[in-house]
């Protein structure tokens, strides 16, 4: 299986970790990653997302972002946006899309504490929904 990942450099600090642990297990499962797409924040994803999902050698694409609260709801108004229209390019494109992003309402500690289970959960959700597409 060929994937992709896009990853957020907002809250980078948490997001490289977890593109090295989604990195790690996609070597593991023996996949490989034809791309990794770099933007600024989690609201950025869905355009990358849509042009690497266009692309026939891709078979899905895991997405990894951290999203803190902060002092207002903006982190929820990301939060959905970024779901919403990840989900929409995976039903129009017939691909699995996952949604490795934690938040909203989530405090840095939390972030750090998610890194490794979000990560690797992202790549394995490729996976399973990839075996199951194929069985329909």
């Amino acid at each position: 299986m060929n994937i992709a990942i896009v990853v957020s450099e907002f809250n980078e600090e948490v997001t490289s970790r977890m593109l090295e642990v989604a990195k790690e297990k996609a070597d593991s499962m023996k996949l490989t990653i034809s791309h990794v797409c770099k933007v600024p924040g989690a609201y950025d994803m869905p355009i990358i997302v849509d042009k690497l999902l266009q692309n026939q050698q891709v078979d899905g694409v895991a997405t990894l972002g951290a999203i803190i609260k902060g002092q207002t709801k903006h982190d929820e108004v990301i939060s959905h946006a970024a779901a919403r229209s990840l989900t929409d390019l995976s039903l129009k494109y017939q691909k699995p899309v996952s949604l490795g992003i934690t938040g909203p309402g989530m405090q840095e500690r939390h972030a750090y504490a998610r890194i490794r289970p979000v990560a690797e959960r992202a790549i394995e959700a490729l996976v399973t929904i990839s075996k199951e597409l194929e069985k329909i």
